[in-house]
């Protein structure tokens, strides 16, 4: 594998194997120096796996990958000490006050007392936390403590930063805030990777890799996605009632799939081959009652949609 010069990740056919069961299936990608890579796919496709591979914290069963210019397998060690990482699972200590916490993690990543001092200050700036640096960490909102956890993450200034599906069970607000974060942080040069299952999120990464079933099927920016997971013409087609609405539409010639959005069914036809007013009559004759059929843009959500339709749904993770 060629990667470029600015590549501080890459994988190059990695694997991993629990026993007989393959979580990782010969991955292969590149993260550039400053660059937001999302990967994006189903729960238990391999995400998780991954991220733990990159950061040294287990090893590849095949391939190699090298993260900052080291080995994973072979220097893990070095590794750890050019990263930040924020796992999907809290991991901050509740029972310590937050200055506590950031002092604590401030220890384990080897920072002096004076760089430290001004590292805290940062923190508690960055996570809004000023004025509650004594409160319990198990006493914050899940925002404040999701913004404490990357705090702690980047507490050494870290290169590269790796967030595993970071902002699970926080509120549209607070998860648009955090990404201010992170693309601040992308702007002044950090890597970072980051794992999500929420469209809107992905819309915010340079460039994503859609993985499902341990195997990478996609890769590109939001837009190019897009064009690579939907050949087929889209409608948004809205009807009376959905109740088995999908599976009669989906026996309409030249209607190649059919998925709920919200209240609606987003319709893929082959391309070329139906009309709005060619599907509205077909739909109303499998018996539905048709209010409107409307050409549509397609959506990531609908790639995503496509692309996980294409590839083994197995969950391997």
């Amino acid at each position: 594998m060629t990667s470029p010069s600015n590549a501080t990740v890459v994988a190059d056919g990695v694997s991993k194997q629990f026993g007989s069961l393959t979580a990782v299936d010969g991955l292969t990608f590149d993260v550039r120096e400053g660059e937001i890579f999302g990967f994006l796919g189903p729960n238990g496709a391999g995400k998780s796996t991954t991220i733990r591979m990159l950061c040294g914290l287990i090893g590849t069963t095949s391939g190699t990958a090298r993260v900052a210019g080291y080995d994973v397998n072979k220097d893990p060690g070095l590794v750890r000490q050019h990263i930040g990482y924020m796992s999907q699972r809290f991991s901050l200590y509740r029972d310590l006050t937050v200055a506590e916490n950031i002092r604590f993690f401030g220890g384990v990543y080897g920072l002096e007392t004076a760089r430290l001092r001004g590292r805290y200050e940062d923190i508690v700036k960055i996570a809004g936390l000023e004025g509650l640096e004594n409160e319990l960490t198990g006493t914050l909102s899940g925002a404040l403590a999701q913004r404490l956890a990357l705090g702690c993450a980047i507490i050494h200034e870290p290169p590269i930063l790796f967030l595993d599906e970071p902002t699970s069970g926080v509120d549209p607000i607070s998860r648009r805030l955090f990404w201010d974060l992170v693309r601040d942080m992308s702007a002044r040069g950090v890597t970072v990777l980051i794992t999500t299952h929420f469209m809107d999120e992905a819309e915010f990464c340079d460039r994503i890799g859609f993985i499902t079933a341990g195997r990478l099927v996609a890769l590109g920016t939001p837009d190019e996605l897009r064009r690579q997971a939907v050949d087929e013409d889209l409608f948004s087609v809205s009807l009376a009632t959905l109740s088995g609405a999908r599976e009669k539409i989906e026996t309409v010639p030249d209607v190649v799939a059919a998925t709920y959005f919200g209240q609606r069914l987003h319709v893929f036809a082959r391309h070329g081959a139906l009309t709005a007013g060619d599907l509205a009559r077909s739909v109303r004759d499998t018996g539905l009652d048709v209010i409107s059929v409307v050409p549509s843009d397609v959506t990531l959500e609908d790639a995503f949609v496509r692309l996980a339709q294409s590839g083994d749904k197995g969950g391997r993770e």
